[in-house]
């Protein structure tokens, strides 16, 4: 059975399975669901995501949710190439740099709380962009840390892993916003050599991309 990816262009979460899929040389359709028009919360797609969320990876075990739970799910499924380390160490900490991004960055920048700190709160565009770099910035201090301490090119050693698939994101969305990322020297190349590595992964290069 072929693999299905139901996501929107710039879905940093999407975007991480783009990521993994195009390391691991995997081929996929798409289906785009437009999250500025509320498409994800359409009844049908609802049934495969119950949140109303992106992105869902549809193939042979049935439809799947959460970024990170796909992430691993590919690994287990297409081992080669490895994207995660083959000590338990090591894939801890690959583990431990996904979820700063994933636990940590993500969750609190992502559209829905943005627009609720817009609508509800009040917030203008000011302060939105000192809302995300505040967080955006907190996470990679602790990433360029780990990155000093065990990267080598890559966030870990010297091949990409599920760490790179969620920084590389990241970072995508703090040059959106603007957010000052000089501090993160090792962070921002490990992350640009993700990105040119991998040209058919990125958002600009989706079908849905405006």
């Amino acid at each position: 059975m072929s693999l299905t990816l139901h996501g929107y262009w710039r879905s940093s979460a999407a975007y991480r399975v783009r990521l993994a899929l195009a390391l691991k040389g995997l081929s996929y359709d798409s289906v785009v669901h437009d999250l500025r028009t509320g498409a994800q919360r359409a009844p049908d797609y609802r049934t495969l995501q119950p949140q109303g969320l992106v992105p869902v990876l549809d193939g042979p075990d049935g439809p799947l949710i959460q970024s990170p739970a796909i992430l691993e799910w590919l690994e287990e499924r297409y081992p080669n190439p490895p994207l995660l380390p083959a000590e338990g160490a090591g894939r801890a900490v690959v583990r431990a740099m996904a979820a700063i991004v994933a636990c940590d960055i993500h969750p609190i920048n992502n559209l829905r709380v943005l627009t609720m700190l817009r609508q509800d709160m009040g917030a203008d565009d000011v302060a939105i962009g000192r809302w995300i770099g505040h967080w955006v910035r907190e996470g990679f201090a602790a990433l360029e840390t780990l990155i000093e301490r065990h990267g080598a090119g890559y966030a870990y050693g010297d091949t990409p892993t599920l760490a790179d698939c969620h920084i590389l994101p990241q970072v995508y969305n703090a040059e959106r916003f603007q957010v000052d990322l000089s501090a993160f020297p090792r962070l921002v190349a490990a992350a640009t050599r993700l990105r040119d590595r991998t040209p058919e992964a990125a958002p600009e290069m989706q079908g849905d991309a405006a």
